[in-house]
């Protein structure tokens, strides 16, 4: 059967292409999908100049890195999701967010951008209907210039930190492509409200 011709779940990390960007508080979407790549041993190769991906046929999935830049990466997504025929349900976007502890993760079936660009861009151009896993790098000083912290690198204390976080991130993936989203957000969201009872609900 052709790829084309198989229901996928689309797996979309969001960040900012180039090396300048690579480990910043942005681009923890790509890294939580360099490690699924790396679990299922697939490499994403470059498509139609909009983004990197690989379609991972044990899975069902096709892992998508949009290059469109984050403001703009909803217009990747929605090439992506046209070529192979995905349904916004079975789509997962995993993105930072400063609203969330450091390592935190948040697994949402759906929901508002929260204030995201990349997520505002998803939204436009293929509805909210998505799920959306957010993985929190903390918003830092409020004085610091929010533009300027989420594009800053991690800390040396900050990392050990934000690399679990990135391999529990992940897990949560697993789950979502395995389980479907009701029982990963049971799963993930009740282990991260063992640290705390605060939940963003967006």
């Amino acid at each position: 059967m052709h790829i084309a011709d198989c229901k996928l779940k689309a797996i979309v990390g969001l960040g900012n292409p180039g090396s300048e960007y690579k480990g910043t508080r942005h681009n923890v979407g790509f890294d939580v999908v360099d490690e699924l790549a790396k679990r299922w041993r697939v490499t994403l190769k470059k498509w139609k100049n909009v983004a990197d991906l690989a379609v991972v046929k044990s899975r069902g999935v096709v892992l998508v890195e949009p290059k469109t830049f984050m403001n703009a990466s909803g217009q990747a997504i929605q090439a992506v999701m046209t070529f192979y025929k995905v349904l916004p349900a079975d789509v997962l976007v995993v993105v930072d967010e400063v609203q969330l502890p450091l390592g935190r993760l948040r697994l949402r079936r759906s929901g508002s951008a929260g204030g995201h660009n990349g997520l505002k861009s998803v939204i436009a151009h293929v509805g909210d209907g998505f799920a959306r896993l957010r993985v929190g790098v903390e918003r830092g000083d409020k004085n610091w210039d929010l533009a300027d912290h989420v594009l800053s690198r991690f800390q040396p204390n900050e990392r050990p930190v934000i690399d679990a976080a990135i391999i529990r991130a992940a897990d949560a993936v697993e789950s979502f492509v395995d389980d479907g989203v009701e029982m990963a957000m049971n799963r993930f969201n009740s282990e991260e409200k063992s640290d705390s009872g605060k939940e963003i609900d967006r």
